[in-house]
């Protein structure tokens, strides 16, 4: 029986529908199906906010957590400006509260220019770029229609994307594969422009019209990305490579990262600029009218066009592939190759029931890199010292950038859990127990185990066991990891575990009570929920219950799911006290309640008002821990032992809850790049500097982090003062316009430390870039005027201040030397 249609979560949305360049390989112009010549050249508003309203209620029929879109052309530059921010601004508008949205551009980059790369950034859109390598290479297919070349303005668009101000919204690179160009020449290239990743494609083709096979290789595909394959494994993989990492992932029974590669059901759409619904672009170089579905987005919904024949034959996996190809072994990987490539008319008409005209280099390609990875495992994921310290130095960091930055935390907690085990008493055979478990989990499931390793209060744990914190609690602490893994491997696994105080921590999943005298907990996972024994009683506690406070025993961490984000409300961890002030106490139901409607508010901000931020927040923050505050006061912390959890007192109003979010999450990720590289030499000196926020002298360090998050800080007012009117629009337009001044003198103090590593002046001039971009935003007379006055009275205050202190310190001296 065939599978019912998934949903779409993937969609092209056609800008223009002509080029500038003359591309020779173009599937759209040089193809088979010449549709574009019937269709309107740019699409109409009316067009773009249908399809808006036809994505959002998709994603809301099948609540999808993430929508991507693709504004693609033609060249999608030529629509202007406006026509690409009403885009931007109807999807955003349609998907607000239903989705989060993930917005791209494909462009071929000989229009991108600062207005541009200005307007991406206000509305979040990222931008990758086509170039095929050096300039002869490029310049063997991407040319103006004249001939002349294209190469010199693509390489000014990547160097504008490269820039430290842009760097957030470059999404890489895209090459079309001609083996008639030197394989090592493309590839050293493309590398050399540094960009966050990149991909191959092969060239469009059919077994009607095959691709050229120059030299009588059978698989010259195979060979040259073989040849650049192992050039970039020599080099230690410097940049991501979507189409060798989409082979090692299928290896691995991973998903695809591409369309042309492995079995995952299709789940994109185009809509051209008449508004019509067509399936995948590549499928015009089959035949004419290849993509049509017949459908358009004033008359059909998306629903509708996931049951076009065409969709449906790509929803069924390997049942739909050729014979020849079920029974091939790298099936997996392969995927049948693309579906367009496929295509055969032949007196059978055997249309798509083909395999791919790239078979056998398919079939090469994956024997290759199966072979290479077997001999020689991958390192684990680090921070480079380029690509991603470069895009984080500019105060923000995007989802691809922090998310590595996790995977070197996860590692390292790891490396704790594993150090606590080392130095845990031999003869305890419950830590035993509990490390045997671990292992074994982590090599069947090991997502169980990176859920809880990854928690935020695990390392606090970890570092008190180990430095002698918190002694005694090594044994009971891999218990209770354990004992989280098994709930969340779901397998029946039984764990025991011991307890104090009458109180089962489950790291990242809440607490249970027990009686006082408690000294031995069993914990086991079933299909309904967990029991734990103790004390000869058993308390079932269901999986989804506590969460409303009903439930006397048991204090799960709530979560907080909202469109591209979701967070924990911890309350629960006894080792979420790492921060420097007191944690609330356990929120009531209604507490909670509010907290999540500002939560959503907060992030509804973010996401719409500070699009750089956003993606990066998503992906590193993991858990916001409510503290205790004076009444009235805005409290909020991170910690540098608790790597995706910050902390707050909620405060007065949502918006301040996002200031506060991406504040502190500047120092969450500022602290982990501080775990992985030297950014200035901590016996550089005792020096102590000066720093606007606050009204006690910093070492570097402080100030360091301090400037770092004060880059949010300016950012958040910089879009606020555009964003509200009357009295906070002339507030917010003050503060922009005191730590605009004030953090760009930070910077400079931390340039002319003499203590930064080199790598640190780096990372210190790509914060002094962001905010010098900000320098030409013009402010009222009015708001300067009064950050000078704000600044000037702070700097004086704090001077006083300091002169006191030197008088104390002299007196003390003085007594301490005369007796008087």
């Amino acid at each position: 029986m065939d599978r019912p249609p998934l949903s779409l979560s993937q969609f092209v949305l056609k800008m223009h529908s002509r080029c500038d360049l003359a591309c020779d390989h173009c599937y759209v112009y040089e193809h088979a199906d010449t549709s574009w010549r019937g269709r309107p050249k740019v699409v109409s508003h009316k067009i773009l906010a249908r399809a808006a309203e036809r994505i959002a209620e998709h994603a809301r029929a099948h609540r999808l957590p993430e929508v991507h879109v693709v504004l693609h052309g033609g060249e999608p530059l030529l629509a202007g400006p406006a026509r690409l921010r009403t885009a931007a601004e109807q999807l955003s508008r349609a998907l607000d509260g239903v989705s989060a949205l993930d917005l791209r551009i494909h462009t071929n980059g000989v229009l991108l220019s600062e207005r541009f790369c200005e307007l991406f950034t206000e509305l979040g859109i990222k931008v990758g770029v086509s170039l095929d390598g050096d300039k002869s290479s490029n310049d063997r297919h991407r040319r103006y229609a004249d001939g002349r070349s294209s190469h010199a303005q693509v390489l000014k668009a990547v160097e504008l994307l490269s820039r430290p101000r842009y760097r957030h919204l470059f999404a890489g690179l895209l090459c079309t594969i001609d083996v008639e160009n030197d394989p090592v020449a493309v590839y050293e290239a493309l590398v050399a422009l540094g960009p966050p990743r990149m991909d191959f494609l092969l060239p469009h083709a059919t077994w009607d019209v095959p691709p050229p096979r120059p030299g009588g290789s059978p698989t010259p595909y195979a060979d040259w990305l073989d040849v650049v394959h192992r050039r970039w494994d020599a080099d230690g993989r410097p940049v991501p490579v979507r189409m060798f990492d989409s082979v090692a992932r299928t290896l691995r029974g991973e998903s695809s990262l591409t369309e042309s590669l492995g079995l995952a059901p299709v789940d994109l759409v185009v809509i051209e600029t008449d508004g019509t619904y067509e399936q995948a672009d590549s499928l015009k170089t089959a035949y004419e009218d290849a993509p049509a579905t017949g459908m358009d987005v004033f008359t059909h919904s998306l629903d509708e066009v996931l049951g076009h024949p065409g969709l449906l034959a790509r929803q069924q996996g390997i049942e739909e592939l050729a014979a020849q190809c079920g029974a091939c072994p790298v099936v997996t990987s392969c995927g049948g190759g693309l579906y367009a490539h496929r295509y055969r008319t032949g007196s059978g008409g055997s249309g798509f029931d083909n395999p791919s005209v790239f078979c056998p280099d398919l079939m090469e390609l994956v024997v290759n890199i199966r072979d290479r990875e077997a001999a020689v495992p991958v390192a684990p994921a680090a921070v480079s010292g380029g690509d991603d310290l470069d895009e984080l130095a500019t105060g923000f960091g995007g989802a691809g950038a922090v998310g590595r930055l996790a995977e070197i935390q996860l590692d390292l907690d790891r490396q704790l859990l594993a150090a606590v085990r080392e130095r845990g008493s031999r003869g305890d055979r419950l830590a035993a127990a509990a490390w045997e478990l671990i292992v074994e989990l982590d090599t069947s499931l090991p997502e169980a185990v990176d859920a809880v390793i990854a928690h935020p209060y695990l390392r606090p744990w970890a570092l008190r066991a180990l430095d002698g914190r918190a002694p005694g609690t090594a044994g009971r602490g891999l218990a209770e990891v354990a004992a989280a893994c098994a709930l969340r491997a779901r397998r029946g696994d039984r764990v025991t575990v011991p307890v104090r105080g009458g109180l089962l921590r489950l790291p990242g999943l809440g607490t249970v009570s027990l009686p006082a005298r408690t000294e031995l907990a069993e914990v086991e996972a079933g299909p309904d929920g967990f029991s734990v024994r103790a004390a000869q009683r058993c308390v079932e506690i269901g999986w989804d219950s506590g969460a409303d406070g009903l439930v006397r025993n048991w204090r799960p961490v709530r979560l907080v799911e909202l469109p591209g984000w979701t967070v924990a409300l911890e309350d629960t961890d006894p080792m979420r006290d790492s921060h420097q002030w007191p944690v609330s106490d356990r929120l009531s139901h209604g507490e909670a309640k509010l907290w999540s409607e500002d939560l959503a508010e907060a992030w509804s901000l973010i996401r719409r008002e500070l699009p750089a931020c956003a993606p990066g927040v998503a992906e590193g923050l993991r858990v916001v821990t409510p503290l205790h505050a004076p009444e009235g006061s805005d409290v909020s912390a991170a910690s540098r032992e608790a790597f995706g959890a910050i902390g707050a007192a909620r405060p007065v109003t949502p918006d301040l809850l996002a200031l506060l979010i991406v504040h502190e999450f500047q120092h969450v990720k500022l602290g982990a790049v501080l775990d992985s590289h030297d950014l200035y030499d901590p016996d550089g000196g005792d020096r102590l500097f000066y720093a606007p926020w606050r009204d006690d002298p910093r070492p570097l360090d402080g100030l360091l982090q301090g400037t770092y998050a004060h880059i949010a800080v300016t950012d958040f007012w910089r879009v606020r003062r555009l964003t509200t009117q009357g009295p906070a629009a002339r507030a917010a337009e003050a503060r922009f316009a005191r730590w605009r001044e004030q953090t760009a003198a930070a910077v400079d103090e931390l340039a002319g430390s003499g203590v930064l590593t080199p790598l640190g002046e780096r990372f210190v001039a790509g914060m002094g870039e962001t905010i010098a971009g900000w320098s030409a935003e013009k402010v009222s007379r009015t708001a300067l005027a009064e950050a000078a006055r704000t600044a000037a009275a702070h700097r004086a205050a704090w001077g006083a201040a300091a002169v006191r202190e030197r008088a104390r310190v002299r007196a003390r001296v003085r007594h301490t030397v005369t007796g008087k």
